[in-house]
């Protein structure tokens, strides 16, 4: 299977790329999305409209925040994804606030926004959308409408959690944990196991 592995910072780019060279289960090209949803959705269309072999999916890898439940360094394969800081009447624009369905196959919904969420915001989410577990993340759901409109190419996202803000963990606890967890076996490893 070719898989075109989409990692957002610079940090996540260069731990994905260490991983995907002893993985051996796919072929694995890996891009740096970029951080944010607008940058993360114009470099996965670049790399799928320009590659010279068709993708049979688009993988999304890195580090995501977490509700109460979630445990650092815990490993989640959401099975949808939303935009979180959408403020459009429910049903209007179906298009951008309807749920995107992801390849995972875990029953958790991440959380896209241009922000880095604190615990206020992620009560406020967990109250508007009635959830009481999800992760939070700044590009998956831009990414899925991306593969989307590319050919709907599935989408499957890889997530490690690195803070948990309801638990007073904030920017600078995740930069810790980033800090200290370089190895991306471990996702790739769930990774490897995608289409079985």
């Amino acid at each position: 299977m070719n898989i075109l592995v989409a990692a957002p910072s610079k940090r996540e780019y260069a731990n994905a790329c260490r991983a995907a060279e002893h993985a051996s289960c796919h072929n694995y090209t890996v891009i740096r999305c970029g951080i944010g949803k607008a940058a993360a959705a114009a470099n996965v269309v670049r790399a799928l409209s320009t590659a010279t072999q068709r993708y049979d999916a688009v993988a999304v890898v890195g580090f995501a925040a977490g509700t109460l439940g979630f445990h650092q360094g815990e490993i989640v394969m959401p099975d949808r994804a939303m935009y979180h800081d959408c403020d459009i009447p429910d049903g209007f624009v179906p298009e951008i606030t309807d749920p995107r369905a992801l390849a995972g196959k875990d029953d958790i919904t991440v959380f896209t926004g241009d922000s880095f969420v604190n615990t206020r915001m992620v009560r406020d989410i967990k109250q508007r959308f009635g959830v009481d577990r999800a992760i939070f993340d700044m590009e998956i759901t831009a990414i899925a409408i991306a593969a989307e409109e590319c050919g709907n190419i599935p989408v499957v996202a890889v997530k490690m959690i690195s803070d948990v803000p309801e638990e007073g963990q904030t920017e600078h606890s995740y930069d810790e944990f980033v800090d200290a967890h370089a190895d991306f076996g471990p996702l790739f490893a769930k990774l490897e196991k995608y289409g079985e």
